[in-house]
């Protein structure tokens, strides 16, 4: 059924299947009776809809209404229904516990009335049309109502039916008013399409025209997307694109001479049988560690990302690959054993990562409070005694015990008073 809107189509229909009913919780029910009962339209709106028409039961569900802040607050006040995170109130989006036990994210209807390629200035309105317009992508401007209707202002049915991922309205304003929104425009296209050459020639144009634009955006926003493009399909194919439209150095990445292409085709290519961190797809495009903390100073990696990052690069010519090189890394410099089995991964080291994984970490057995019960007091002098009997520890293969390694006590002190001397 489609309905004349302002130069528009609509189309509606009418849902009823099993992915749809079992969003239904006692909590959803309850919410929808309350706006029903004041008079308001609630509708999911976003990821939820787009799951649910492809026949995926939806993790998180997101509303969008025609009652503003205030007048929700009113309502739930009255209802006893206790509001969360007050500081979405200012985006127009107020958060509802119901029964204590699930949480719904409602958000009034906008219009921009202003944008700079980052923020909004938006104002409330009741025209979902008008809602629907400001939104990115088709896929992503539809509404489901609880009773089961579509509104589909912008074709995204029949888009998200044929697996094409288009802007709403004019592609270039829509980049122009948050160019995250290109970055948006690839994650979505990885988790939509079934081809991954089948893309909008115009939104392609526009992404290539308005890329510097992604200097804009705060690094963090930028890692967000691109983490999840990287660990989605078609990675390959899409980061490729990327960089042919000139993307790389507003995301801090280099040019695409400057890149390590084989290495990251190679990752790309062992997608298939083991789950990588995004971060490992950087790691082996990026070819030194300059290039690594240069990205990490763009887009603010998490601590545990950028060690893991410096760790790979620096161990990507790595010729020493064997158990007990790993367990001396492991005992001794402290690496992280998922720094090193991500590594083994990228080589295809089946045997040492199954090896790995099921090695119990040794403890070395001694400690500074064991040699000050002999004694020994002095901090650089445990320092020397303690770094000697580690190492005839992993000579051994880990297999000294305590009592073994006191036995060399004597000697080792005796060492240490001939290097004082």
């Amino acid at each position: 059924m489609f309905v004349r809107l302002s130069h528009t189509f609509v189309q509606k229909m009418k849902l009823n299947s099993a992915v749809f009913h079992s969003i239904f919780t006692p909590e959803l029910k309850k919410l929808a009776a309350i706006f029903t009962n004041y008079g308001y339209d609630l509708r999911l709106v976003g990821g939820a809809v787009r799951d649910i028409l492809d026949g995926k039961k939806p993790y998180d569900l997101d509303f969008a209404t025609s009652a503003t802040p205030d007048q929700m607050k009113k309502i739930f006040e009255k209802e006893n229904i206790r509001m969360l995170n007050t500081n979405g109130e200012k985006h127009g989006t107020i958060t509802a516990r119901i029964n204590d036990r699930e949480n719904f994210e409602i958000t009034t209807l906008r219009m921009d009335i202003s944008t700079d390629g980052r923020h909004a200035e938006v104002k409330y309105t009741t025209d979902w049309k008008i809602d629907a317009a400001r939104r990115d992508l088709t896929v992503n401007s539809m509404y489901l109502s609880l009773d089961g209707t579509l509104h589909d202002y912008f074709n995204g049915y029949e888009n998200l039916k044929d697996r094409k991922i288009l802007f709403v309205g004019d592609t270039e304003l829509r980049i122009k008013e948050d160019y995250l929104r290109i970055l948006r425009y690839f994650r979505f296209f990885g988790r939509i399409t079934n081809d991954p050459n089948m893309h909008d020639n115009s939104a392609l144009k526009a992404i290539k025209n308005n890329a510097s634009g992604l200097s804009l955006i705060s690094g963090e926003r930028i890692w967000s997307e691109l983490s999840r493009i990287l660990s989605g399909n078609y990675a390959e194919e899409i980061l490729k694109k990327m960089l042919d439209l000139g993307l790389a150095p507003f995301i801090g990445l280099p040019e695409k001479d400057d890149l390590d292409i084989e290495s990251f085709e190679k990752i790309c290519q062992l997608r298939s049988r083991y789950d990588f961190n995004p971060i490992s797809y950087i790691a082996v495009l990026l070819k030194d560690e300059n290039q690594i903390m240069r990205f990490h100073s763009r887009v603010k990696l998490s601590s545990y990302e950028r060690d893991l990052a410096l760790f790979l690069i620096n161990s990507k010519l790595e010729s020493k690959i064997s158990l007990k090189y790993y367990q001396d890394l492991i005992v001794c410099k402290k690496e992280k054993l998922s720094y090193i089995i991500e590594f083994l991964k990228f080589k295809e080291e089946e045997d040492l990562i199954k090896k790995l994984e099921s090695w119990e970490i040794p403890v070395f057995p001694i400690n500074g409070h064991t040699l000050r019960s002999y004694g020994i007091k002095n901090g650089k002098q445990i320092g020397f005694i303690l770094n000697k009997m580690k190492k005839i520890w992993v000579k051994s293969d880990f297999q000294l015990n305590k009592e073994d390694l006191l036995v060399k006590l004597p000697d080792i002190t005796a060492k240490l008073k001939n290097e004082v001397s």
